[in-house]
C-alpha cells in the first residue's frame, strides 16, 4: 500500500507547499491568540472538507487546541501526530508577506518550527484517505503555546494532549528535523524570574547612600555566567534583564531571568542548588533579592518504551525504501518531554528540515515536506 501513498503524495506536494505559504503567513506568536486561533481555523476548515471529526479545546488566554481525526470510528488504537502552531517570531518580524519561496525553501515565521511538520502531517493523512486507509484512527493535536512550554495556559494546553493521546500506540511529533535522525532525548528547562531591589537617589549623589539594584543584579549574573558553558548536561543562562528608570538616577529595581537546562532530574536538583545560592548571597548591602519560577519544561530522559518505536519504525522505513533514524539527542525542550514522562511511546523531530529557527533567516527545504509526509504515512500504514 506504501507505494500507491507515496506517489500521492508527490502528487499533492505543491497543494500543500501552497497550504505551508498559508499558514506560514498568519503570523502567530504564543501570546497573539488571535494569530494562532487563526493557523487553528485554516486546519478545521481544511479538516471539516475532508470529513474528518473536530474537536477544540478552547482556551481564553492562548490559542485554543485543536484535535483533528481520521477514522475516529475504527475501533482499534490510534496513531497520534503532534505540533506546535505557535511561533516564536513577533509580528512584522520577517516583513510582508511573511512568507517567501524560492526554487529550493521556504522562508517565515515558523516554517521549520513548526507548522511545516503540522503540513506533513495532514499531507500524509490526506494521501492515506485517498488510498482507503481505514486501519485505525489517526489523530492530529495542534499544540497552541508550545514556545512557552505551555506557562501561558498553566500546562492546560499540553495537559490536555497527554489526555488525548494517552491510548496512543505512538506519538510522533513533528518539530524539525535533521537527516536522517530523531530526538529520543531532550534537555529540561526550568526559567527563574528574579528581582532585585537597592535604594534610589540622583545620580549625583550615588555616593551617599544609593544602592544601584542593576549593580547587584550584575554581580549575580557574572557569577552564574561562569556555568554557561555546559558542566555534565547542566548549563545556565541568563537572556532578559530590565532595570533602571531614568540615566541620572540610581536604580532601585533590576528584573532578570535565569534558565537552567538539564538533562536528568538529580541535574535538575544541582542546578537549583547551584543557582539559589547565588542568588541567595547579597554583594551589596541594601539590597533585596526574591525569585519565581517563571516557566518549566521536564527533561526527556531516555525511555525503553520510545526506543522500541523508532526501532519498530526503522523496519517500517527499510520495508519501504526510507532512511533509517539514528537516536539523537536535542538540547532544546518540547512537548515530546510531557508525552514521554506520561508514558505514552514517543519519537520527536520527524517534521521538515531547515535551519535557523527562532531568528530571522528561519527557513525550510521544500523537499522535505513529501519527504516528512512519507516517514509519518509509512509508520501509520504498518506499525
Amino acid at each position: 500500500m506504501h507505494d500507491s501513498v507515496f506517489k500521492s503524495i508527490d502528487a499533492f506536494a505543491p497543494e500543500f507547499i501552497k497550504f505551508w505559504e498559508d499558514v506560514g503567513n498568519i503570523e502567530s506568536p504564543t501570546n497573539y491568540k488571535e494569530g494562532v486561533d487563526k493557523v487553528g481555523n485554516y486546519f478545521l476548515n481544511y479538516a471539516k472538507k475532508e470529513g474528518w471529526e473536530t474537536e477544540v479545546f478552547k482556551h481564553d488566554i492562548v490559542g485554543n487546541v485543536v484535535c483533528i481525526t481520521m477514522n475516529a470510528s475504527v475501533n482499534a488504537r490510534p496513531i497520534t501526530l503532534s505540533g506546535h502552531m505557535d511561533t516564536a517570531h513577533k509580528v512584522g518580524s520577517f516583513g510582508s508577506p511573511a512568507v517567501k519561496i524560492d526554487k529550493n525553501n521556504i522562508y517565515g515565521p515558523g516554517v521549520m518550527d513548526c507548522k511545516g511538520g503540522l503540513v506533513a502531517a495532514v499531507l500524509a493523512m490526506k494521501a492515506l484517505k485517498e488510498n482507503g486507509f481505514t486501519t485505525r484512527p489517526v489523530r492530529l493535536l495542534l499544540q497552541s503555546d508550545e514556545e512557552n512550554v505551555s506557562a501561558y495556559s498553566n500546562k492546560a494546553t499540553i495537559n490536555y494532549i497527554c489526555s488525548k493521546a494517552s491510548d496512543s500506540i505512538a506519538f510522533l511529533n513533528c518539530e524539525s528535523t535533521r537527516k536522517n535522525s530523531a530526538v529520543l532525548w531532550r534537555k529540561g528547562c526550568l526559567r527563574y524570574k528574579v528581582t532585585v531591589t537597592g535604594k534610589s537617589i540622583h545620580g549625583s549623589r550615588c555616593a551617599e547612600g544609593g544602592v544601584s539594584a542593576i549593580q547587584e543584579a550584575c554581580y549575580k549574573i557574572i557569577k552564574l555566567e561562569e556555568f554557561k558553558k555546559e558542566i555534565d548536561g547542566l548549563s545556565f543562562n541568563c537572556g532578559i534583564i530590565n532595570g533602571g528608570v531614568l540615566a541620572n538616577t540610581v536604580p532601585d529595581l533590576c528584573v532578570f531571568n535565569a534558565e537552567i537546562r538539564y538533562s536528568t532530574q538529580n541535574q535538575l536538583e544541582q542546578g537549583k542548588k547551584i543557582l539559589e545560592d547565588i542568588l541567595n548571597k547579597t554583594y551589596l548591602d541594601g539590597t533585596t533579592t526574591f525569585w519565581e519560577i517563571e516557566s518549566y519544561c521536564p527533561s526527556m530522559e531516555k525511555s525503553e518504551k520510545n526506543f522500541e518505536l523508532l526501532d519498530k519504525m526503522n523496519k517500517i522505513y527499510v520495508k519501504c525504501g526510507l532512511p533509517t533514524l539514528q537516536a539523537r539527542q536535542s538540547l532544546g525542550g518540547s512537548d515530546a518531554a510531557a508525552v514521554t514522562v506520561a508514558g505514552i511511546p514517543c519519537v520527536d523531530s520527524i517534521g521538515v528540515a531547515g535551519d535557523f529557527i527562532h531568528t530571522i533567516n528561519e527557513y525550510a527545504t521544500l523537499s522535505s515536506l513529501p519527504e516528512a509526509a512519507k516517514r509519518i504515512a509509512s509508520v501509520c500504514i504498518y506499525i
